[in-house]
């Protein structure tokens, strides 16, 4: 994995992890738990980006997605469940897609058990906490195929 490049892209309410229902998501913020990845993981170039609003997503992952960075890292949160648009950002573009999430959707609410996303995404990663994204990073170091 040395020089790869991996862009975390997190989505709406994401950016109250450590606030937000602690007892679901846990109470460190991403930056810092960012800061552990980059330590945790030398070797590769991570940056992160993090927005509310859905058509910013689409934006970077379309600028990211044709040679910018080797692999995304997407938690779209909600937007998982209801964006047919970031689902078909993620189909259009060239680099892999791991899609994350901190809670386990499966054991949440109806709606959740749905990703638009899942079917165009490498992999699906859910339910570990924050070590979701660490799993995801390793996913890429292990240089698993590309099924997209």
């Amino acid at each position: 994995m040395q020089g790869k490049k991996i862009l975390i892209i997190n989505g709406p309410n994401l950016n109250l992890l450590g606030q937000r229902e602690p007892s679901i998501y846990g109470s460190e913020t991403f930056s810092a738990f960012f800061s552990q990845l980059q330590t945790d993981f030398p070797t590769v170039s991570l940056t992160y980006y993090h927005s509310n609003i859905e058509g910013e997503l689409i934006n970077k992952i379309q600028e990211a997605g044709f040679g910018a960075v080797d692999g995304i890292i997407l938690n779209a949160a909600a937007y998982t469940h209801t964006s047919v648009g970031i689902a078909d950002a993620v189909k259009a573009i060239a680099c892999p897609v791991i899609e994350v999430h901190i809670s386990n959707t499966y054991a949440r609410e109806a709606f959740r058990h749905h990703s638009y996303i899942a079917p165009y995404a490498k992999g699906v990663i859910v339910g570990f906490g924050l070590h979701s994204y660490t799993l995801a990073l390793h996913s890429y170091l292990l240089n698993l195929p590309d099924e997209k």
